[in-house]
């Protein structure tokens, strides 16, 4: 089974399976062709981070890349600003995607790379036609951002994905043929050249004409990092995501938390408020304490003791209240799911974080270059000041399910810090409340803003909206539910019987054999 927000990339999948591929080839598979039909949510010049269950044991994979050795915060106030902007070189960092490709393949696939990449060349050389959703963004994009990225760097974004001056509609065939000559270039070298060959160079060629600070040496000292996951105990199941810098943590802070509450029915406003409050809570520990993990102030395990979940959970009464951070310690993204039948299952997620990036295209190559960098502070006494060869707080979080050692599946909802949210929201419906895969990504969800802000979708119940209200919720109703994520879902149960879900927020599809 194959889970995407892009149907072509489902199946994209299924047919690496039935090519007698495994888990792992498909999840590649897919991944790549989402650069391809959704490439302002994606691309080879973001990042990446998987779980994969294999051979009875969760493993975790960390692809996100560093900032260039050149970049500090005087650097940043030298072009003249006092934040990282969200356009340009300054907020570039490494890009971690290629590299994902080639250790999951190189360590857990059965096929070539060269094999498993082929479809998203194809469909970037002869095209594909645009699904609804991905024109919707793609033209708010073009609303919202095009026209103010003139200045030269910018021309190669506008001939790659605007080549009418206009945004695709949905049904309209696209080719990308920069970018297919680019994917069987990596095929070719199992990704080698995007770190050390030809492309490269064309990323550090294009870096120096532009008053960028990105160069070869910096992407010739990427890691992929295999990492030990993170997890909580959750009414009896493990909830699992990747450790820092990515904010995983984030949901599983709110789930200890919530873990002390009773919730009895979906339909209470009182579960609710206590999902809020604790997701609240746990958003500022995680804004606090989250940075790269060479310089975190504060361990994961920490953050999840128990005895620190107990003193947080104090704070959760029957109102709404303004988070702060605690003391733990005194003293653009696109997400898919696959699963074998010989027990693989993938959660893989990536992203150029904000649509379409940096707004920088390598020339010739097809390659947006992401802009993660902008989530790094410039404050000094933040773990996640901005410096040198540093990964930034990391939004993107893949996650899985499993209960007394035995998995269950993967799930995501990307979109940005929609995550974590997301996550619990999806927990909660399936273990709380009962509802399988389709059901749980179906269900309106809630999102907080900030303070005591809290925005859901129209189809949100009314009852609801006005009792989170009277608990001191300053609640809106969202116009669009594009903000709210879009994830998958593959559950296994007990007899081996494969179950997914699929974004109705999104173009996806489960695909299965």
């Amino acid at each position: 089974m194959v889970a995407t927000s892009q149907p072509l990339a489902a199946q994209a999948g299924l047919d690496i399976l039935k090519k007698g591929g495994n888990a792992v080839d498909a999840a590649v598979a897919a991944a790549a062709v989402l650069t391809v039909t959704e490439p302002m949510s994606n691309g080879i010049g973001g990042d990446a981070f998987a779980l994969v269950w294999t051979k009875g044991r969760l493993h975790g994979l960390n692809s996100s890349g560093r900032s260039p050795a050149l970049l500090n915060a005087e650097a940043v106030r030298e072009r003249g600003c006092e934040e990282v902007p969200r356009f340009g070189w300054l907020p570039v960092t490494v890009p971690g995607v290629p590299a994902a490709w080639a250790k999951l393949s190189g360590t857990f696939g059965k096929l070539p790379l060269a094999q498993t990449l082929e479809p998203a060349a194809c469909y970037a050389e002869e095209g594909f036609p645009v699904a609804p959703v991905t024109a919707f963004n793609w033209k708010r994009f073009e609303r919202g951002s095009l026209e103010a990225l003139k200045r030269t760097e910018y021309a190669p974004l506008h001939l790659a994905f605007f080549p009418e001056g206009r945004a695709p509609r949905a049904g309209e065939r696209f080719r990308l043929p920069e970018l297919a000559a680019t994917l069987r270039e990596l095929a070719e070298t199992g990704c080698g050249s995007f770190y050390h060959g030809r492309l490269a160079e064309k990323i550090d060629r294009f870096s120096q004409e532009t008053g960028g600070l990105l160069r070869k040496s910096d992407l010739e000292q990427h890691s992929s990092d295999w990492v030990d996951p993170i997890s909580v105990r959750y009414r009896g199941y493990e909830v699992s995501e990747i450790p820092p810098n990515g904010h995983g943590i984030v949901a599983l802070m709110a789930l200890n938390l919530l873990k002390g509450f009773p919730m009895e029915s979906r339909d209470s406003a009182l579960c609710i408020h206590r999902m809020i409050e604790s997701l609240k809570l746990a958003y500022e520990d995680g804004r606090e304490f989250v940075s790269d993990p060479a310089t975190m102030k504060v361990s994961p395990e920490a953050l999840l003791s128990e005895l620190y979940a107990e003193e947080r959970r104090g704070l959760i009464g029957d109102r709404a209240i303004l988070p702060k951070a605690g003391q733990p310690e005194k003293g653009g993204t696109v997400y898919l799911c696959t699963a074998d039948g010989e027990g693989n299952m993938v959660s893989y997620i990536q992203s150029s974080y904000c649509a379409f990036g940096s707004g920088l295209v390598v020339p010739g190559t097809g390659i947006s270059l992401q802009n993660r960098g902008m989530n790094f502070s410039m404050n000094p006494e933040s773990g996640n000041f901005i410096g040198p060869e540093k990964r930034s707080y990391h939004t993107i979080i893949p996650a899985f399910l499993a209960k007394n050692g035995v998995p269950v599946g993967p799930f995501g909802v990307m979109g940005g810090f929609m995550q974590p949210q997301g996550h619990l929201q999806v927990v909660t419906n399936t273990v709380d409340f009962g509802l399988n895969a389709q059901q749980s990504l179906d269900a309106p969800r809630w999102r907080w803003l900030g303070g005591k802000k809290v925005e859901v979708e129209r189809d949100f119940p009314d009852h609801l909206v006005r009792e989170l209200s009277e608990r001191g919720h300053e609640v809106s109703i969202a116009a669009e539910p594009t903000e709210f994520g879009r994830g998958q879902i593959i559950w296994r149960d007990q007899d081996g019987v494969l179950t997914g879900g699929s974004e109705s927020r999104a173009d996806g599809q489960v695909a299965a054999w």
